[in-house]
């Protein structure tokens, strides 16, 4: 029996990824659990950030700290808001200086459908394991959060920005040339952009995820809702354990709870 505040999976780029839960004082590894039954019960809250036992909001967050800590600043979903490079705080300017004003990588991902998005570049390939994507391909590196952010804005409206998380755990996904798709979006980046268009780049990363058996239709686990459930764990990907039953459940979506995780 583990007991423990669920974060985000942590991940190995390996073949196939690497997944392990980490709690406070154990982790495990997931791979090892494959066709295993095991257990997870909802036990109480812990905000990541006050370490309180208050319903979560957002993010790992209760309601007051997902609107005061800086961890979950508006530029944190929509990177285009970043004021660090103009000596602007949001909520901590030294924080927001580390973390914005570092290279910044806008790639392309296939995880259901081609999406457009923003990582920093210390988080390659980590952010596209975390969305699920079995292939991408990096277009701009940038020295901030905020060029990243007007990168990901103009290039969305040629394509989505979204994965479908629903596709990406059914294994649905769509045949797209992530290099000819790289080279068709050149002509679209703002002109402050143009200078940092990786245009020779044709390195794509090829990610293999560890499952055993793709559900054909998926039906969320919500710990609020069934706060015990027992189920045969067939595979792990993005941030989601996948089932046997087709039930999928998502671990970074329900950061901040307190779980008792048993092997049966």
């Amino acid at each position: 029996m583990y007991q423990g505040v669920l974060i985000k999976m942590k991940t190995e780029f390996t073949y196939p990824v690497n997944y392990y839960l980490v709690f406070r004082n154990d982790f495990v590894n997931l791979n090892q659990l494959l066709d295993r039954e095991i257990g997870i019960s909802f036990v109480s809250y812990e905000c990541l950030n006050c370490h309180l036992n208050k319903p979560i909001y957002r993010q790992g967050f209760c309601k007051s700290c997902f609107y005061e800590t800086p961890t979950a600043g508006d530029w944190i979903m929509r990177p285009e808001l970043s004021k660090a490079h103009l000596d602007q705080e949001d909520r901590d300017l030294k924080y927001e200086k580390e973390v914005q004003l570092q290279p910044h990588v806008v790639y392309l991902a296939l995880s259901s459908d081609v999406k457009v998005g923003v990582t920093r570049k210390t988080q390659i390939p980590t952010r596209w394991i975390d969305q699920g994507a079995h292939q991408a391909i990096a277009v701009v590196e940038v020295p901030n959060r905020y060029l990243a952010g007007i990168t990901e804005v103009a290039l969305k409206t040629h394509m989505t920005d979204k994965t479908n998380w629903r596709k990406m755990l059914t294994n649905d996904l769509t045949d797209a040339d992530l290099v000819s798709e790289k080279d068709r979006l050149g002509d679209f980046l703002p002109e402050e952009v143009k200078p940092y268009y990786l245009d020779t780049n044709k390195k794509v990363y090829t990610i293999q995820y560890p499952v055993r058996q793709y559900p054909e239709k998926v039906k969320s686990l919500n710990l609020e809702k069934t706060p015990e459930y027992k189920g045969k764990l067939k595979g792990v990907k993005g941030q989601y354990l996948i089932f046997e039953d087709g039930t999928v459940f998502n671990v970074r979506g329900s950061e901040g709870y307190v779980v008792n995780l048993s092997l049966i």
